[in-house]
C-alpha cells in the first residue's frame, strides 16, 4: 500500500521536498508524515498507519532544538521564562504559520469526511502534520536535518523573541499578579463560538472568583483564554 501511494504521488511528495528544502532518503518517511489518521483508518485494511506517532517524536525533537536555541541566544533568561517562552514559540500559531508557508496542507493524504470538512486549512490538523514532518526529517536523515529545517522555517518566530510581541504567557503573568493580591482561584470560560468548523472564532471570558476581568477572542479555546488574560491585565493597570 504505502509503495502503491508513493508511485502514485511522487511528483507531489518531490514538489514538497523542494518546499521544504529536505529530500528524504526513504520517501515512506515522508509519506508517514502526510497520513492524517482519517485516511489511515479508511485504509486499515491495507496496514497504512497515521503521522500521530511521527507527531509525538517531532514534538521532542522541536522541543529540544527549541530549548537549546533560548539556552544558547537568551542566557539572561531564567528557567521559568525560559519555559514559558518555549511554550509560547512551540504553539499551535506558530506551527500553523510554518505549515502555511510551505503549504502543507495541499500534500495531506485526508479522509473524505475531513476533506469535505476543510480540513485541509484546520489549525490543529496542520500544526499536527508539521510535527510529524519534523518527525519524519529526524527519523530521516537525522538531528542536524531536523535543526537545519526547524532553524530555516522557525526563523522569524524565533526572532519575534526579541521583540515578546507575540509570545507572552499572559495567563501565567496574570495568575502571577492575581496570586499577590487574592486567594480567590482564576477560571476561564468560552462565551461563544462562531464560524465554520474549520474556521471557528471563539471568545473567552477570564473571571476571577464570580468577577469578570476580560475578555478575548482567538481561532482556538487557548487563543481565546491568552488574550482574555491579556485584556485583563490590560483593565487592571488602566485602573490603577
Amino acid at each position: 500500500m504505502l509503495e502503491k501511494i508513493i508511485s502514485e504521488n511522487m511528483s507531489k511528495l518531490k514538489e514538497l521536498e523542494k518546499e521544504t528544502g529536505y529530500t528524504f532518503k526513504d520517501p515512506g518517511n515522508l509519506v508517514l508524515a502526510l497520513t492524517h489518521s482519517s485516511y489511515a483508518n479508511e485504509k486499515k485494511a491495507a496496514g497504512l498507519k497515521s503521522n500521530e506517532r511521527l507527531e509525538f517524536l517531532g514534538d521532542s525533537v522541536l522541543n529540544i532544538v527549541t530549548s537549546d536555541y533560548i539556552y544558547r541566544n537568551y542566557p539572561e533568561l531564567h528557567e521559568g521564562e525560559m519555559t514559558r517562552t518555549r511554550a509560547a514559540v512551540v504553539c499551535e500559531a506558530s506551527l500553523m504559520r510554518c505549515a502555511e508557508r510551505i503549504r502543507l496542507g495541499e500534500y495531506l493524504f485526508l479522509g473524505k469526511g475531513e476533506e469535505n470538512t476543510g480540513g485541509r486549512t484546520r489549525s490543529s490538523i496542520l500544526s499536527d502534520a508539521f510535527e510529524a514532518l519534523i518527525g519524519a526529517i529526524y527519523i530521516d536523515g537525522g538531528i542536524s536535518a531536523a535543526r537545519r529545517f526547524i532553524l530555516r522555517y522557525m526563523e522569524d518566530i524565533y526572532q519575534d523573541i526579541d521583540r515578546q510581541n507575540e509570545f507572552r504567557d499572559y495567563k501565567t503573568m496574570f495568575q502571577e499578579i492575581i496570586q499577590k493580591q487574592s486567594d480567590q482561584k482564576i477560571h476561564y470560560r468560552i462565551l461563544d463560538e462562531s464560524g465554520p468548523d474549520h474556521d471557528k472564532t471563539f471568545t473567552a471570558q477570564v473571571l476571577v472568583g464570580n468577577e469578570p476581568y476580560g475578555e478575548g477572542k482567538g481561532r482556538s479555546k487557548k487563543e481565546a483564554e491568552q488574550n482574555a488574560a491579556k485584556d485583563a491585565i490590560n483593565n487592571m493597570q488602566v485602573k490603577k
